[in-house]
């Protein structure tokens, strides 16, 4: 009896190493919704772009925010080559980060013309590429209340237009919308504030919410409905820092309003491949994240 209780223990320990990696926890009705921002694998897709579309298809991700909009193109494909590229891999294209600033001219005019040219041509691009969401991942930080009530015009008038083509617009924060206050007014609450809903949701960075000394759920509730897009990030991959309350987050999405989870990992522990592959398998054995958001 003793030496079958050995036998038996060797091999259930021998059967959970060799599935440490694959041990993933999928909830009832199969996988879950969850889109990978490409930027996390930045390097690599410079020098193997297929390879590392066909990759993140065979992680488990279901769909992918770009972050590489140029001239018409995606990673220099053509919008409909880019969108063919991610569906052949089994995935949809959810999002793009893409943005174009106001010149000094510009901003002081509210003079929004020349750059909604390049905004129309962006978004017949985004368009074609099967785009639900089109994400402003920076700007600048403004002097003056005017000059970021200027901003909220700019984002409230590209996303008309995105509405008009039967996408939204969106902007994603950093730290510095919060620890930087122009006029006594902490930058992303204005901006929550004097955009419309109708036409600007927020993708918040759940991590950058965190650095920047507030609380994520704390902005869910108090501006409802608001945050269509969550950049599920850590300092290196999810739940590694401990830093990010990440259940709290996961128990507050309905008053968030939230459609989607963007996994976005910007440094590792391991290569950034198996970096961004451990992030989806936390969300993935996550009791607490929905198998789909947007159902």
């Amino acid at each position: 009896m003793r030496i079958t209780f050995i036998l038996a223990t060797v091999f259930l320990l021998l059967a959970s190493s060799n599935n440490a990696n694959v041990n993933i926890k999928y909830a009832p009705d199969g996988p879950k919704d969850i889109a990978l921002q490409l930027y996390s694998l930045r390097d690599d897709i410079k020098t193997d772009y297929t390879g590392v579309i066909k990759k993140a298809g065979e992680m488990g991700y279901t769909a992918v925010e770009a972050a590489s909009y140029d001239a018409g193109k995606f990673y220099g494909r053509t919008p409909e080559e880019f969108k063919a590229d991610v569906e052949a891999a089994g995935m949809k294209v959810l999002s793009s980060h893409t943005g174009k600033e106001l010149s000094a001219e510009a901003l002081a005019k509210k003079d929004f013309t020349e750059n909604m040219l390049w905004w129309d041509e962006a978004i017949k691009a985004h368009k074609a590429a099967g785009m639900q969401y089109i994400v402003t991942p920076w700007m600048p930080v403004p002097k003056t209340l005017a000059d970021l009530q200027t901003y909220c015009e700019y984002y409230n008038e590209i996303g008309k237009r995105c509405k008009e083509n039967g996408m939204l617009f969106g902007y994603h924060n950093h730290d510095f919308e919060l620890t930087n206050k122009i006029e006594d007014k902490v930058m992303l609450d204005y901006m929550l504030e004097n955009t419309n809903p109708e036409y600007v949701f927020f993708e918040m960075d759940v991590y950058w919410v965190v650095r920047g000394g507030k609380s994520p759920v704390d902005y869910f509730n108090k501006y409802k409905n608001r945050f269509t897009l969550l950049h599920i990030k850590d300092n290196k991959e999810l739940g590694q820092s401990g830093m990010v309350g990440f259940d709290a987050i996961f128990n507050n999405t309905d008053a968030a309003g939230v459609k989607h989870l963007v996994v976005e990992v910007e440094h590792y522990n391991f290569t950034p491949a198996e970096s961004v592959k451990k992030s989806l398998e936390y969300l993935q054995n996550c009791p607490l994240v929905k198998t789909s958001y947007s159902k």
